[in-house]
């Protein structure tokens, strides 16, 4: 359960430091063309969720690699940096929609202990009423 606390902490110290290059790319205070948290937000909804598309992608591609090399030392490397690209440009996502990683995680603590078809039934029982 500590890790779950650290990486809690993590990501909400990240996601503080994504709103607050969001609020100053608002405020015209962060460069698009210095700043690629500023070109992210310069790019609006449909931009980061591109590049969300694309990361995911990457990500996919670098565990396919990783699993054809039995998970060697640079499949492993490039398999976590293709995932923590992934995770920052959701974070970027989470900001852009006024939301947060503890959002996230209280949604995943709900879910814990519950069958995943179970929990994904409900969800498809709940968008029909």
């Amino acid at each position: 359960m500590n890790n779950i606390k650290n990486l809690d902490s993590a990501l909400s110290h990240l996601a503080d430091v994504v709103d607050q290059r969001r609020d100053a790319f608002k405020a015209g205070q962060a460069d698009p063309k210095t700043s690629y948290t500023a070109l992210l937000f310069s790019k609006g909804d449909d931009g980061i969720l591109k590049k969300i598309g694309e990361e995911a992608t990457e990500a996919v591609m670098a565990a396919k690699d990783a699993r054809n090399a039995n998970l060697a030392p640079e499949q492993q490397k490039l398999l976590i940096g293709e995932m923590a690209d992934l995770w920052f440009h959701c974070l970027i996502a989470l900001s852009q929609f006024g939301l947060r990683p503890e959002d996230v995680i209280t949604e995943l603590e709900r879910r814990l202990g519950t069958s995943g078809i179970e929990e994904k039934a409900a969800r498809k029982a709940a968008s029909k009423e």
